[in-house]
């Protein structure tokens, strides 16, 4: 039977966690799998393992030698797809058993738009949540209109919830594994590439606007393998990919299309993540100064 869903590996921020995680989709995806990798200049060492492993698993590698930002990057996967469903995926990402089945079956039994999973952050065995679907708002503080973003039971141990999970509908998912419906990619995309941060949160808003559905599954699970640790070949893309400037053009763009502030909060967890490449790259003992946690 041939695949419903086309995955799209994108880079998110580095390159150094790329093998580990195509690794893992294909020990947990059972075929057919049909994957599209989008490289966006990794180095050579990356490259000759993606060319590897693209000749002895069959999946397409789209190559450019030049960094690409991660919505550009799903754009250009996407524009392979030709089944009912996109799975976008970053490249930093581990993934469990069952996880691209419960994805679909998700939605082929509500119709949604979008599916996510649940997101856990770091080692698998420590079961820390990083969203377990979200929540969006729109409200006025001190005299502006400004966009709240939950992320349900961030933060917290999978074991504490004792099984509670289900199977729901939600306002928000994440980029770092997301399903969504071809038809309605088609829809309300592209996705936007002068966004390079809160894209998630744009699509998620454009699809709500069109009247689609978001749903969150418990039943598919990975995690988020945030850095560090860097190589030192990853410095320059992390670096261009936060860079500052581009990063605060991001924050205007999608506050002038969904009519919102630039909030401080956001430009602080910006400069955190600017900060976090530089802790990395110090004596420990420098560390606190930076404030990185």
């Amino acid at each position: 039977m041939p695949s419903r869903a086309t995955i799209v590996v994108v880079p998110r921020e580095r390159f150094s966690f790329a093998r580990e995680s195509l690794e893992s989709i294909y020990e947990h995806t059972p075929p057919p799998v049909r994957l599209v990798y989008v490289d966006g200049g990794s180095p050579p060492a990356v490259a000759r393992d993606l060319r590897a492993a693209a000749a002895a698993h069959g999946f397409e590698l789209l190559r450019t030698d030049e960094y690409l930002t991660p919505n550009r990057a799903r754009n250009l996967g996407a524009a392979r797809a030709e089944t009912p469903y996109v799975v976008f995926v970053d490249n930093d990402v581990l993934v469990t058993a069952g996880w691209l089945d419960a994805l679909v079956d998700c939605a082929d039994a509500t119709s949604a738009a979008i599916v996510g999973p649940l997101c856990l952050e770091g080692a698998l065995a420590d079961e820390k949540i990083h969203i377990a679907g979200g929540t969006l708002s729109f409200v006025e503080e001190h005299g502006a209109r400004v966009l709240r973003e939950r992320h349900r039971h961030a933060g917290r141990r999978l074991s504490s919830l004792a099984g509670t999970l289900e199977r729901e509908a939600c306002d928000v998912v994440e980029f770092h594994t997301m399903l969504v419906r071809r038809d309605v990619l088609l829809r309300v995309g592209p996705l936007d590439e002068r966004l390079t941060t809160r894209e998630h949160v744009d699509l998620c808003l454009a699809v709500r606007d069109a009247g689609e559905s978001i749903w969150f599954e418990p039943a598919a699970v990975m995690t988020y393998m945030a850095p560090p640790p860097f190589a030192w070949s990853d410095v320059l893309y992390y670096r261009r990919r936060w860079k500052r400037r581009v990063a605060l053009a991001s924050l205007h763009r999608f506050a002038a299309k969904w009519g919102v502030a630039v909030e401080r909060r956001h430009r602080v967890f910006l400069a955190r993540h600017r900060r976090r490449l530089v802790a990395s790259l110090l004596p420990p003992s420098l560390r606190p100064w930076l404030r990185v946690r």
